[in-house]
């Protein structure tokens, strides 16, 4: 029986407030790490000004050649740049902690779980940083490029120097979103391990989903052109079927084990 029907509220309301002290805490060190190196995590952000993506025939199918940088980041106010740098930071640090901060939701609502479901914390901090640093990293190395190359020499005509943190706000959101949808498959093989969902019931409300990521790739978008919209809605589209797939396996697993 779970641990969470024996609780009273507020030793719920207890529990929350220790765990978010060790995940602000957590992020807090890790923001003073990261603002060590943060220059280097700005020139990180800036690489998809510098670089072209090279399709090929032959594996691995994508190539990057390094270019002269397409637009020219400049700063407006006198704070500007140190508040970019200190906002680079934290989200450097927001990124290093992630582990520690999935372990600590998991570690907050597994009172009110089965001990048969409670073995899952491990590969649940595993998969979610891992889902995660992947989007990140598909989101910087594939869609920026594309993604600034299509803006920022749509016309040729006009002189693109955008706004330092303007830049840097538009990437961290790209890169966040990106982070977010990569958990999908994970968020739905989680529910139909529990029972919340079939497989059944996601592939047939296929068309459905594929309406909602579009409708969500166009809020989570910081911009309102449908090329950046379709570059997130399709990776979306992409994952909703892998995770039907991994619901399936996981539910067809999981039936010899309760029967």
């Amino acid at each position: 029986m779970p641990d969470d029907a024996k609780m009273p509220f507020l030793a719920h309301l207890e529990e929350l407030r220790k765990r978010l002290i060790v995940c602000f805490s957590a992020i807090g060190i890790a923001f003073i790490l990261a603002f060590n190196f943060r220059n280097i995590l700005l020139q990180i952000l800036q690489w998809p000004l510098t670089t072209d993506i090279i399709m090929g025939r032959q594996f691995p199918f994508i190539g990057f050649a390094h270019k002269p940088p397409i637009a020219k980041l400049t700063a407006l106010g006198p704070a500007e740049t140190l508040w970019v740098h200190f906002k680079v930071a934290f989200m450097g640090g927001l990124l290093l902690a992630l582990p520690i901060v999935l372990y600590q939701i998991w570690k907050f609502i597994v009172p009110g779980l089965y001990p048969k479901e409670r073995r899952f914390a491990l590969p649940f901090v595993v998969l979610s940083t891992v889902s995660f640093l992947v989007g990140v990293i598909f989101c910087l190395f594939i869609v920026l490029p594309l993604a600034m190359n299509f803006l920022l020499t749509f016309d040729p005509t006009i002189q693109q120097m955008p706004r330092f943190g303007e830049y840097v706000d538009f990437t961290v959101k790209f890169l966040l979103a990106f982070g977010v949808i990569f958990e999908l498959p994970l968020a739905m093989t989680i529910a139909a391990r529990f029972g919340l969902v079939t497989p059944q019931f996601l592939a047939r409300n296929r068309k459905y989903a594929i309406l909602i990521n579009f409708i969500i790739a166009a809020i989570l978008t910081p911009t309102p052109d449908i090329f950046n919209q379709t570059m997130m809605a399709l990776p979306m589209c992409l994952l909703y079927e892998v995770g039907i797939v991994a619901a399936k396996i996981v539910t067809r697993r999981s039936k010899p084990a309760e029967s």
